[in-house]
């Protein structure tokens, strides 16, 4: 009895944390249609397509009010047409969910990153995942619970190269005051508004003196203004030491571009792992809505055995933003309720689940709780 208490009160602090808005950096669209809201749903590569298929297959077991637009992507293709009329789709319908979609180093250069160009057009500019310790997780380290705020659209992923002389390459990376302002602002908002006592800005100013240093000046800046939250900086080299030996210590962390993607992806896996986290991206019009490490499970495509954990919660947060509280805390206590207390786990978390078998857990426990739809 005191176990399950134990994972009820987890839930409960999992549940206030992942939920609602992370921020107030974008308003979503009234619904439409007699209540009902659309949303843009991009497959992407990899595992993308099928744990999007059961993201829906979810939502129309709770009677969730959303209806997909789906607009594909292909990843193989040089033309920039089909990420074109994703943008589009996601202008009109101003929320999206999303698989990752592949970005191949072996296309031309002249190649863009269709992730990349999706984040820019819309000027989704924060970038926003919640790692945190699972009761039903076995990890090397317990009581983590980190909040991290990626700049989005600027730093190494400006796409701004070339080679000046044969074998010399020259990259540029992008930082402005503008930008640095606005995502440190974000970062210490967010902080305050979920009662966080700490904000961390990583960083490389003692070698990129006047790129990081002005990101570092920004964060200094607007640090002044929230006396009541604690400020400290660290290099990214010492911040990636610190996280996997004493991750504790931090609480929300805010940096550059291409830190963050580090970053994302080590707090990830100090947690269980790429299949367990969400994440969102947020700009002032729109907000997109996708696992928080950005690989696309290629290697484990069309098995069944790929972890939905991830994507779901995403879809939780989405739903939140959506302002459709009800059934965001509905399919998130489910998926929590299947990971911690149910204890089915997928291959990555050394358990024998398949996914479908993960998802028909989490849909009798929406069942158990009878229809949602009658209280609404």
């Amino acid at each position: 009895m005191a176990a399950h208490s134990s994972v009820l009160s987890v839930s409960r602090i999992i549940n206030r944390l992942w939920g609602r808005h992370l921020g107030n950096t974008v308003k979503p669209l009234p619904a439409k249609y007699g209540g009902r809201h659309t949303v843009t749903l991009i497959p992407g590569d990899g595992i993308g397509p099928e744990l999007l298929t059961h993201v829906r297959e979810v939502f129309r077991f709770s009677c969730v009010p959303v209806d997909f637009e789906v607009v594909h992507v292909n990843s193989a293709l040089e033309a920039e047409d089909d990420i074109d009329n994703a943008i589009t789709a996601i202008r009109r319908n101003g929320v999206a969910l999303k698989g990752n979609i592949e970005t191949k180093h072996t296309m031309p250069p002249s190649v863009k990153s269709r992730n990349n160009l999706l984040r820019t057009s819309l000027d989704l500019y924060a970038n926003v995942m919640h790692c945190q310790s699972l009761p039903g997780v076995q990890t090397r380290h317990r009581n983590i619970d980190i909040m991290i705020i990626r700049e989005n659209t600027e730093g190494e992923y400006s796409n701004l190269e070339h080679e000046s002389v044969s074998g010399v390459v020259e990259s540029l990376k992008i930082i402005t005051r503008s930008n640095s302002l606005r995502i440190a602002e974000y970062a210490f908002q967010l902080a305050r508004e979920k009662g966080r006592r700490k904000v961390t800005a990583v960083h490389k100013a003692n070698i990129m003196k006047l790129g990081d240093g002005l990101f570092l000046q920004c964060c200094r800046e607007v640090a002044s203004g929230y006396p009541d939250i604690t400020y400290d900086s660290m290099i990214v080299d010492n911040t990636t030491m610190q996280l996997v030996s004493k991750p504790q210590q931090f609480d929300v962390m805010v940096m550059p571009n291409l830190y963050g993607n580090i970053v994302s992806n080590v707090c990830a896996g100090l947690v269980g792992g790429p299949g367990l986290v969400p994440g969102a991206n947020y700009g002032r019009d729109y907000a997109v809505f996708e696992t928080a490490t950005r690989n696309t499970g290629k290697s484990v495509a069309g098995k069944n055995v790929a972890n939905p954990t991830a994507m779901l919660l995403a879809s939780c947060m989405m739903l939140d933003h959506l302002k459709l509280y009800n059934y965001a805390n509905l399919i998130r206590n489910a998926v929590l309720t299947t990971m911690n207390e149910t204890r089915l786990h997928t291959a990555d978390l050394g358990g024998q689940g398949t996914t479908s078998e993960v998802v028909q857990s989490i849909m009798r426990i929406i069942q158990s709780k009878g229809q949602l739809t009658a209280d609404m």
